[in-house]
């Protein structure tokens, strides 16, 4: 009975260590995107790089995704992969600053409110984009794995969006 407590004990363990982690990056891109001017947003990070406005919505509809890769539903902007993610930035027309904040605030809320809703156990099942004969070979390609790999994402551009705080 022992061994079985211990592997509840750091399966909990493990979550709780990704789920803060994100809390925290989230928390981080938030702050310093409500810190930002609409100018500020507009710019590039560096010279011949991508804008803050991209980024944000780059990372907003990245976040989207997870609802049909952790299997909780369709995505509230699909239409906005093309803007986001399949184009390069200044590719495609561009949405207003406001539009792409808001976007960002809903994806974030939405998806926590359905990361909380999940239960301990639920991490370690796989997620859509892997298939039942690769998940018994790769069990680590599951839904906490996927969390981790997006809080990793966002901790990448969160350092380039540090570069349009006025010095």
């Amino acid at each position: 009975m022992a061994e079985t407590t211990q592997v509840d004990n750091t399966k909990d363990l493990f979550v709780k260590m990704a789920l803060s982690a994100w809390e925290m990056y989230n928390s981080r891109a938030t702050k310093l995107i409500d810190s930002l001017s609409d100018e500020q947003l507009l710019s590039e990070t560096a010279p011949g790089r991508n804008r803050g406005i991209y980024l944000v919505g780059h990372l907003a509809i990245v976040s989207d995704a997870m609802y049909t890769l952790m299997g909780w539903g369709e995505r509230n902007y699909p239409h906005l992969d093309v803007t986001f993610i399949k184009s390069p930035d200044k590719s495609s027309e561009d949405l207003p600053v406001k539009e792409v904040r808001e976007i960002w605030r809903n994806v974030l809320e939405k998806v926590t409110e359905r990361i909380n809703a999940m239960k301990v156990d639920e991490w370690f099942a796989k997620h859509t984009a892997v298939s039942d004969a690769d998940f018994v070979k790769e069990p680590h390609r599951n839904k906490l794995n996927l969390l981790m790999n997006r809080t990793s994402h966002m901790s990448y551009h969160l350092g380039q969006l540090v570069y349009l705080v006025k010095k």
